[in-house]
């Protein structure tokens, strides 16, 4: 019976040590976890309204709503992990290993994500530069076509026949862009051959009267007529207009088509190639 009840006394004893224990700890570890979960609150509010203002600021400045919603995604995700990492070192933890860790992890996850990571810097590059724009039309790398979406990461085409091309921004990053869209007014290039027995006052006469029937091109900058090569067998009338660059295409076909009516209404020969066969 004895030895029962020194039992119980020891048992009592290791409990109210625990309890002790464990009082002294929460007395402690207490005041560092309201203060760990004030640093979320406090840390995680000012994320939302840092990012928001930054958001703001880039809006007003008319910057791109592609590189205003990567700023505000990047700094209210900064502003969160620097405040978790806060929180977990008032908490007691060892903060040093933590950034240590942290750092190695985001140096592998750099390298894995290398050219992930350069499409969207060069996207943030184009967005505000603005070297082009939705609805543009550009020639890059080799291929052309409208400006649909510029993404942080990729940049879309929409080709003359329909077809979507999606060309990665570092790729035109370090390519150059031809924009036939950027300015006000373009100018349309042509070439005539007639033949040699042509009368050239009268075939520009001609050029000119075509020319002057159609609304879309400029007076100022004046058409440009004048003779160029001298071919094998024809000789060769070098059209230079201007237009809006809306409508380069309209003045484009209307000038092919109606240049080839006028000429076969004057009776302006326009020369083709032909084999002449001789039997021995």
């Amino acid at each position: 019976m004895e030895e029962m009840t020194e039992e119980i006394t020891q048992m009592g004893d290791k409990a109210e040590k625990f309890i002790d224990a464990a009082i002294d700890w929460m007395k402690d570890f207490l005041p560092n976890l309201v203060g760990a979960i004030l640093i979320l609150i406090i840390g995680m509010w000012l994320a939302g309204v840092l990012s928001k203002i930054t958001a703001k600021t880039l809006e007003k400045a008319k910057i791109g709503k592609e590189v205003v919603t990567f700023a505000h995604s990047f700094v209210k995700n900064t502003i969160k992990i620097l405040v978790i990492v806060a929180a977990i070192g008032t908490l007691g933890f060892n903060i040093a290993s933590l950034i240590t860790a942290l750092g190695a992890a985001t140096v592998a996850i750099g390298l894995a994500l290398q050219d992930s990571l350069k499409n969207i810097a060069s996207g943030v590059m184009i967005l505000s530069h603005k070297p082009f724009k939705v609805g543009d039309f550009l020639e890059t790398n080799g291929l052309q076509g409208t400006v649909t979406r510029i993404d942080i990461s990729s940049t879309h085409l929409l080709t003359l026949d329909n077809k979507e091309i999606i060309i990665p921004n570092s790729n035109i990053a370090v390519s150059n862009i031809v924009n036939f869209s950027s300015q006000e007014k373009r100018r349309v290039d042509l070439i005539y051959n007639v033949s040699y027995g042509s009368d050239i006052d009268f075939v520009k006469d001609v050029i000119k009267d075509v020319i002057a029937n159609q609304k879309l091109i400029f007076e100022d900058p004046e058409p440009f007529i004048a003779v160029g090569e001298h071919r094998d067998s024809s000789i060769e009338m070098v059209v230079r207009v201007w237009c809006k660059t809306a409508n380069y295409w309209s003045v484009y076909h209307y000038m092919q088509e109606n240049i080839k009516k006028a000429f076969d209404k004057n009776k302006i020969e326009i020369p083709f190639t032909q084999i002449d066969v001789h039997n021995s």
